[in-house]
């Protein structure tokens, strides 16, 4: 009794039952696993966010989300791209400089024609100035091309008249002579001008970016002034211009019979909302590039959910306007796209009545090959709740890669945010040097950046700093270090320049703020956390000579402890 075996003493273990209860034993195991495997991949799904690849070096903004072995979203080490950064920036594509030499020659032609007729004893002393008196241009125009000396201008508007009898306003067209971004810029002055006894004119003085307003016309409407025709115009004229009029107005559809008529694309639902916006990107670039491939007009929401990682709330924010943070007016000038509230609006007025049909796609593994030869109206395509099979660029993988080519070139910046940019660089009048910290939590995580805390104190940075950047320079440190007073010892050598600094430029007061709550059916908008870091890294990629944190200030790795060799492959 005492010898016998414990199972032995329930009947369950009867010799004739243990092949039954081996197949059920392992049945359960391979359940467990498979319950555990469940489990595992559903928490993963739920909480993974792709890294934000914003300010990360610029010797890697060349290989932004852009993928030769799988289309798969995946988290990045670069800055984040849009279609301008693709353009090639040389000067065969801006055209000509206009220089001095070019105001002279102008000159000459006008005497010739006749232009130079006034004498002193005509001229009325105590009279307005007359901007559009061909002597007030071409001042106004040497005065600007003295006074700016590290840009390049390409065209010269006609002067108009100011706020008074001795202002004018005048804009022009330029880039800085070191750029590196393929875009033009655009600047409105007002000149105050003198006129002596003698009737001699003289600049008194030339006011600040973007004062002259009255010399801001949309571009249709730009006659006259000084201007080099390109080699290029066709290059030349899709070029991004920051700084001209912004026409982001909804797009219309003209009739019922073009509504009609005509083939549309719109994805629904999926769980692409609220991510970065580098995984709102990704998803919507393969929308609009299946779109593209199928001739249809992509049917968007301009309305996007803002991620928690850059609102102040730390929670994802509904109800921002696409054209926040993406130039609108290109995209609907280069792309046949609709806003999806007003799309909806006519389809249920002319559905019925014209028969209309609506063609459903509910598995993202329906290339858009297949979807080619379809005739319906509309073709929707339905993602279901399950990430990350219901995200958008699922649909972008696979053999559909080679087929379908994200059309990066037809997404730029906000040339709002760009403006601002624009403004900060020429309040430095574009000669600066730029330099990048990393620190906040980085900083404190000593374990994977043992070095990178003290290799960005203010002592090191002057040591760095020290043996790169020339003394008296103006420096704009771009910056997660909340408290800036942290970088004062660096004033001792530098003119030091942070972006609160110019707050003024997004604030109740601004443009960019009457712009955006225009758009915004009259509530105001905040300059949340993904425009400050766009702006900031904008405007430290301008400068003239750039330090990042990783590359020059310490010999920590990016991504933490033994990864620089990962993160250069």
């Amino acid at each position: 009794m005492l010898g016998r075996s414990a199972f032995s003493r329930t009947g369950t273990f009867r010799p004739e039952n243990l092949g039954q209860n081996a197949m059920a034993m392992i049945g359960n195991v391979c359940f467990s696993f498979f319950v555990i495997g469940v489990l595992v991949f559903t928490i993963m799904a739920a909480t993974y966010e792709p890294e934000d690849p914003l300010f990360h070096p610029s010797t890697k903004i060349t290989t932004f989300l852009t993928s030769k072995s799988n289309a798969t979203f995946k988290s990045d080490n670069s800055v984040v791209r849009t279609g301008e950064d693709f353009m090639a920036a040389n000067e065969t594509v801006f055209g000509s400089i206009i220089n001095s030499t070019d105001v002279d020659n102008l000159v000459s032609a006008d005497n010739v024609d006749g232009g130079d007729t006034a004498s002193a004893s005509q001229c009325d002393v105590s009279g307005p100035i007359d901007c559009k008196d061909p002597e007030v241009f071409h001042l106004m125009m040497r005065a600007t091309i003295d006074k700016f000396q590290d840009i390049h201008f390409y065209r010269f508007g006609k002067p108009v008249s100011g706020s008074n009898d001795n202002t004018c306003d005048m804009a022009w067209r330029f880039r800085p002579k070191e750029g590196k971004a393929a875009a033009f810029y655009k600047d409105y002055r007002r000149f105050v001008i003198d006129r002596s006894e003698n009737c001699t004119l003289s600049i008194v003085s030339i006011g600040e970016y973007h004062t002259g307003v009255n010399a801001r016309k949309r571009k249709k409407h730009l006659k006259g002034g000084l201007e080099k025709t390109p080699a290029n115009l066709e290059l030349a004229s899709a070029l991004p211009v920051v700084g001209e009029f912004v026409n982001d107005s909804l797009p219309v559809v003209e009739s019922e019979s073009s509504f009609s008529h005509g083939k549309y694309l719109i994805y629904e639902g999926g769980g692409d909302r609220c991510k970065s916006m580098n995984h709102y990107l990704w998803s919507f670039l393969c929308a609009l590039g299946e779109a593209q491939y199928l001739n249809r007009t992509l049917i968007m929401d301009l309305s996007i959910c803002l991620s928690s990682i850059y609102t102040s709330s730390r929670l994802d924010e509904e109800g921002k306007d696409f054209r926040f943070y993406f130039d609108f007016e290109h995209l609907k000038e280069a792309a046949s796209v609709l806003d999806k509230k007003q799309f909806w609006e006519d389809w249920n007025k002319w559905q019925h009545k014209d028969g209309m049909s609506l063609h459903l796609v509910e598995d993202f593994r329906v290339t858009p090959m297949k979807l080619r030869d379809v005739k319906d109206t509309l073709i929707m395509r339905k993602f279901g709740s399950v990430e990350p099979d219901n995200y958008w660029y699922r649909v972008c993988e696979g053999e559909t890669e080679s087929v379908v080519q994200r059309p990066w070139h037809l997404l730029w910046k906000s040339r709002r945010l760009m403006d601002i940019v624009s403004a900060i660089a020429s309040k430095m009048n574009w000669d600066y040097d730029s330099v990048h910290v990393v620190r906040g939590e980085k900083a404190r995580n000593k374990e994977l950046w043992p070095n990178l805390d003290a290799h960005t104190s203010p002592d090191a940075l002057l040591s760095t700093l020290g043996d790169k950047i020339e003394e008296g320079r103006n420096l704009y440190i771009a910056t997660n270090e909340p408290d800036t007073s942290f970088f004062d010892p660096l004033k001792d050598k530098y003119t030091t320049h942070f972006l609160d600094e110019y707050k003024e430029l997004w604030d109740e007061t601004s443009e960019w703020y009457s712009d955006t709550t225009k758009l915004n059916n009259g509530v105001g908008v905040e300059f949340d956390g993904y425009m400050r870091v766009s702006v900031d890294t904008e405007v430290f990629l301008r400068g003239k000579k750039q330090l990042e944190t990783f590359n020059d200030l310490t010999s920590d790795c990016k991504d933490g402890i033994n990864t620089c060799n990962v993160a250069a492959n």
